[in-house]
């Protein structure tokens, strides 16, 4: 997949999104649009959990047992700088932006694939888990690899 560098958006609230080596097209359905005539503002969270889902699978290559995956969501928040329309083509930006002993920090934008204006910009921390002591564990040297290798950076802190 060939980086994406989007623009500086035209919103000045919109934080710079510097490079996503990771995005999907996503298809906007009917029951996503709310009595406003836009995109409801929880429908975002679902395109950004398949953003996730399937920039995991791209990194991992495919090596993810999703029974056992081994991270949890332990904090996400999204930021809304402009309403999504029905007819609009959109896509989901991903990438991690930090790792830590315990946690992924991962950003990802939802925007306009036509025109590139950010819609929303989503921040979520991960944490390692163990589904047999429900406890925090530290992330596998396996995900720090792939995930360094996959966005071409230094991740870890």
């Amino acid at each position: 997949m060939t980086p994406k560098n989007l623009p500086a958006d035209a919103n000045p609230r919109v934080p710079a999104p510097g490079t996503f080596h990771h995005y999907i097209p996503v298809q906007i359905r009917f029951t996503d649009i709310d009595a406003l005539g836009h995109v409801n503002n929880a429908v975002y969270i679902n395109y950004f959990d398949l953003g996730k889902t399937k920039y995991f699978e791209s990194a991992m290559h495919d090596a993810i047992d999703w029974g056992n995956i081994g991270v949890v969501i332990v904090n996400i928040n999204c930021s809304y700088y402009a309403p999504t329309l029905y007819e609009e083509s959109i896509e989901v930006l991903t990438k991690v932006t930090e790792i830590g002993q315990r946690s992924l920090h991962v950003e990802q934008r939802l925007i306009n694939s036509d025109t590139m204006q950010t819609k929303a910009v989503c921040y979520t921390i991960l944490s390692g888990f163990s589904r047999e002591t429900m406890k925090s564990v530290e992330i596998t040297p396996e995900w720090v690899t792939a995930l360094e290798k996959y966005e071409e950076a230094k991740l870890t802190r």
